[in-house]
């Protein structure tokens, strides 16, 4: 029997994001997803708090960040640890998996609540690096406008390589942001 098989959360990611696609993101529902992954509504719950939780996951990216941030080396200028924090995460979270992350854009743009939820999504990402800072002993100031240039430099990022037909990696995009960044303020 079909439920029995392993990858039921990559069974069920895969069964959502095709009916998000086909028949939108508010038309689908839990039961739906669960009858396309051969699987059942109990098991859909024990991975994801409800559908949304299947493009947004869990909120391991702050956490990840909050650690990059406690285990950079003490001497390491605030730009150094956001760039090599940035490598860190786009070499694990998304290079490799541009195609997806495409389709998984549009779905969110698609729909209001989950605009919504992906700047929540951001907003947490940004509090997680500005404390981290702080930990640091970072000036707060200082480190809201650190963590909000980290947030900034990997969205506006994230958009320009899903929207760009070459083979640029992400995180040559963020180095070239960061540059004309840096040449806009001087």
């Amino acid at each position: 029997m079909s439920r029995w098989r392993p990858g039921a959360r990559e069974r069920l990611e895969e069964a959502a994001i095709e009916l998000f696609v086909e028949q939108g993101f508010a038309a689908t529902t839990v039961p739906q997803i669960t009858a396309r992954a051969g699987l059942t509504t109990r098991t859909f719950f024990r991975h994801f708090a409800d559908k949304r939780e299947v493009l947004f996951g869990g909120d391991e990216i702050p956490g990840m960040a909050t650690r990059m941030i406690e285990q950079a080396p003490a001497g390491d200028d605030p730009m150094t640890v956001i760039l090599d924090g940035l490598r860190a995460v786009t070499a694990a979270r998304f290079e490799g998996r541009r195609d997806e992350l495409r389709v998984r854009r549009e779905i969110v743009r698609s729909d209001p609540g989950l605009r919504e939820r992906d700047l929540r999504k951001r907003d947490s990402l940004r509090l997680a690096i500005s404390a981290g800072f702080q930990a640091r002993g970072i000036d707060p100031l200082r480190a809201a406008l650190l963590a909000e240039t980290a947030v900034m430099l990997l969205f506006v990022s994230f958009d320009e390589w899903l929207d760009q037909p070459g083979d640029r990696t992400l995180i040559t995009i963020i180095e070239d942001a960061l540059t004309a960044l840096r040449q806009a303020i001087a």
